[in-house]
């Protein structure tokens, strides 16, 4: 009796979410749940205190974010708190979150309309890469499609400042979309969840294939310059906005991963 009055609260608890929005909320919702999920499923989540955020459709200063103190794997898309850009909640919710951690975000977001999606991320090969003095190398294929657009931000301590907002845009710039905060982790943007998650990956990938390398202490072989250009234009062309939906086939594939293990995201 306990597990099936349980159950009828999750799924009146979220039939009630689901009505107050439109249809393109909710799916983003249910994409970000499952950007939650999946990275917690690689181990690169921070118990609570990292943070991956979405632009509501339709808004220019309504986002999405994890409820604080929640796991990255009890996510789900009718858990998310709908948010302005200073972290305030702009809709009934019985979760808290966590203003600080939305300040990277929402600066990204402010700064660059392409920022429909913000990965925020402190996992052990990302971290020990961006502690390095020359950062990410052009050692592998998977390093080169974040290296096409990676900047660098230098640590300065935990980033709760307006004033390091500001650096941190300046050092993002216009066109990058992958930022190696030094010492800190890393923060991904895109102009859907899909694609973040996808530079994500290749991002992390690059890193865990960079450190493995060196710890052989073999002498690396690193790509000239103008195999760089080539893969960046090779990777543009392939996941350009003109592509549509077929931009990144790796995303449903995910999903479909995910209801293999647990549907309970989508709820």
């Amino acid at each position: 009796m306990q597990t099936t009055m349980q159950t009828a609260t999750s799924t009146d608890s979220t039939s009630s979410v689901h009505h107050n929005m439109s249809e393109q909320e909710w799916q983003m919702r249910v994409n970000l749940a499952a950007c939650y999920r999946m990275i917690a499923s690689y181990g690169w989540d921070d118990l609570v205190f990292t943070h991956i955020s979405a632009r509501v459709p339709g808004t220019e200063d309504e986002f999405l974010i994890n409820p604080y103190g929640m796991l990255f794997e009890e996510i789900t898309a009718s858990s998310l708190v709908k948010v302005n850009k200073a972290g305030e909640k702009v809709a009934p919710s019985e979760f808290d979150v966590n203003p600080a951690g939305f300040i990277i975000h929402s600066a990204v977001h402010e700064a660059r309309d392409d920022a429909h999606c913000v990965i925020h991320l402190h996992t052990n090969d990302g971290v020990a890469v961006s502690a390095q003095e020359k950062g990410l190398l052009p050692i592998s294929q998977q390093s080169l499609f974040p290296l096409s657009n990676l900047a660098y931000h230098d640590y300065e301590g935990v980033a709760v400042d307006d004033e390091e907002r500001q650096r941190l845009i300046s050092d993002l710039g216009t066109t990058n979309h992958t930022l190696i905060l030094r010492s800190h982790g890393v923060l991904i943007g895109g102009d859907s969840i899909a694609c973040a998650y996808s530079r994500l990956f290749d991002f992390e990938n690059g890193a865990r294939a960079q450190l493995k390398a060196m710890a052989t202490g073999d002498r690396l072989i690193k790509l000239p310059e103008s195999v760089l250009v080539r893969t960046r234009d090779q990777f543009e062309a392939m996941t350009s906005p003109a592509g549509g939906d077929n931009r990144f086939p790796q995303w449903p594939a995910a999903l479909r991963m995910l209801d293999r293990i647990d549907p309970s995201w989508r709820s």
